[in-house]
Order: C-alpha cells, then sequence, then structure tokens
C-alpha cells in the first residue's frame, strides 16, 4: 500500500472526519455523519483507495 494522502489533505480529513463524528454523536446530525469515519481512516492510514483509480496524489515525491 503506497501512501498517497499528503500533509495538508492529511490534517483536513481527518479535522473533518473528527467533527463529522463528534456532531453525530452530540446528536446535532443525524447518522449520516458516521461516514466520517471514511476520512477520519484515510487521514490517519495516509492512503486513500479513490486516489490511485484517478491516478492522484497529494504526497510530495521523494527525491532520488
Amino acid at each position: 500500500m503506497k501512501l498517497n494522502v499528503g500533509g495538508i489533505d492529511r490534517i483536513a480529513r481527518i479535522a473533518v472526519g473528527l467533527l463529522l463524528l463528534a456532531l453525530t454523536l452530540t446528536g446535532t446530525i443525524g447518522v449520516w455523519g458516521w461516514i466520517g469515519v471514511v476520512p477520519l481512516l484515510t487521514g490517519v492510514f495516509r492512503f486513500c483507495p479513490v486516489y490511485p483509480l484517478l491516478g492522484v496524489s497529494t504526497c510530495p515525491m521523494k527525491a532520488d
């Protein structure tokens, strides 16, 4: 599994995921807020399964 989620992308995914989960647990939004698990996990593991399908990566390239 090659890392494909970079720094800012990672922080944004984790923040949005935590926000959605917090809003769901406090009853502010409905059960659809559990979708926050997806960006949270993709941010934590630094891998988005959709990115390879689209040929996208937000990780900085390593110098050879």
